[in-house]
């Protein structure tokens, strides 16, 4: 893709994504939280310039930095949302100011990335990006709907084989 579809399409995808969570949400463990992270994820890896042909190691470390990035962004944001169940199971979530900060910090770490690597002069591309990206989704959905599941009524203990049935011993 070119850089201008790239970076558009990362600042849709973040846009709708940051909206969406500070609106009162359902969280549904059995919907496929994963889906968005792997297509851009395979969207990632099918550009050929993810690292620097020049510059293979600054721009590897750079990368599995933006990824680390991603994924402590994407675990603050999950343990900053707010989660409730209400009285008939259903959980629902929240983004809180927390969460805003989590944003604005993980924001500022990525811009110093860009910042070190346009300083030692490694090509960066919105690639990079779009991987944290996917991180971030993943890990916060992920662990969204891990402590969903754990607010569920009887989601401490699950029925063993045969609970609830009526045995008869004949002779």
């Amino acid at each position: 893709m070119s850089g201008l579809i790239d970076a558009s399409l990362i600042v849709l995808v973040a846009v709708v994504v940051i909206a969406r969570q500070f609106r009162t949400r359902r969280i549904d463990s059995e919907r496929r939280w994963w889906l968005l992270p792997v297509i851009l994820v395979v969207l990632t890896l099918r550009e050929p310039d993810l690292l620097d042909a020049h510059h293979h190691m600054a721009s590897a470390l750079l990368l599995g930095a933006e990824l680390l990035i991603g994924l402590a962004t994407g675990a603050g944001w999950a343990w900053t949302t707010r989660i409730w169940a209400e009285p008939e199971g259903t959980v629902w979530s929240r983004s809180s100011s927390a969460s805003v900060a989590v944003w604005a910090v993980g924001i500022g770490l990525r811009a110093g990335l860009f910042a070190l690597g346009a300083a030692v002069g490694v090509h960066q591309d919105s690639s990079a990006l779009l991987l944290g990206l996917a991180g971030t989704l993943l890990v916060r959905a992920g662990i969204l709907a891990w402590r969903g599941q754990s607010l569920r009524p009887g989601a401490a203990s699950s029925a063993a084989y045969g609970d609830g049935t009526a045995w008869s011993v004949g002779r």
